[in-house]
């Protein structure tokens, strides 16, 4: 009858044949943690099909629209160029990933960001260029054409904040379908409360909109709370912007029409 190891050949066996029965097991536990993930964790969580391309593709060609629509004196010169320049960044984001955004690419992701940062950039400048005349009394001698043009510069600094929001959050959409990241910068309602909202809830971008707007009217969070401090800052910035050209523009209009 053979003698039982003992010492360090009887642990190399024991841990050998572990290995061999996790090697049998590992399909069925792979089984087990997908099921966990289908019946556990809320959608926001674990990894998905990822959200349409459409909504945000229309919220930049409403952006590049009313940079269009501004008096020529508020655009950067050439007036053709950001806006050119947008539209083929955006057409290009479409071709490489036009339906579902739950493709990774660093170029895609790095374009996404160029796109953002140059319809940034104009608006930015529009807005200054608007503030700065009013300051100085040369912008703005008719109440109507003055609240159109502010309504157009704040409703874009809308879309561009919530562009920004959208693409950085837990990494943007692509990182966000494959959860890559645990930690939201964003504490939406439906993530306290899994319970109210449906199985396959998870941040898309009308939800960035919504938080954008709501920021920029209400000069505070709302039910959307920022969690990382990137976030905050930048929801401060954004309220700082639009209480900056909502106060100037409407101190004009009065003073205007009276």
């Amino acid at each position: 009858m053979p003698e039982a190891p003992t010492g360090h050949g009887y642990l190399d066996q024991l841990h050998a044949r572990l290995a061999c029965v996790e090697r049998l097991l590992d399909p069925e536990m792979k089984l087990l943690r997908t099921a966990e993930d289908e019946l556990l964790l809320p959608a926001w969580k674990r990894v998905t099909q990822g959200e349409p391309r459409w909504p945000v593709s229309l919220g930049i060609i409403a952006a590049i629209a009313m940079q269009l629509a501004l008096p020529g004196r508020l655009a950067p010169h050439p007036r053709w160029l950001l806006p050119s320049l947008e539209a083929l960044l955006l057409v290009g984001l479409v071709v490489t990933n036009p339906h579902r955004l739950n493709r990774e690419s660093p170029p895609v992701r790095a374009g996404s960001l160029v796109l953002i940062a140059v319809i940034s950039l104009a608006n930015a400048w529009s807005a200054i260029r608007l503030v700065h005349g009013l300051v100085l009394g040369t912008n703005g001698q008719d109440a109507g054409p003055l609240l159109m043009t502010g309504a157009a510069i704040w409703l874009t600094n809308v879309i561009v904040f919530t562009l920004w929001y959208w693409d950085l959050d837990r990494g943007g959409p692509v990182a966000r379908a494959h959860a890559r990241r645990r930690h939201p910068d964003f504490l939406f309602a439906q993530m306290d409360c899994p319970d109210l909202a449906p199985e396959d809830w998870e941040p898309a971008f009308v939800d960035y909109l919504y938080l954008s707007f709501t920021n920029a009217t209400a000069f505070s969070p709302t039910d959307v709370l920022p969690l990382s401090r990137w976030a905050k800052l930048t929801m401060m910035l954004q309220s700082a912007v639009s209480l900056v050209t909502v106060a100037l523009v409407i101190a004009r209009a009065v003073n205007i029409l009276k």
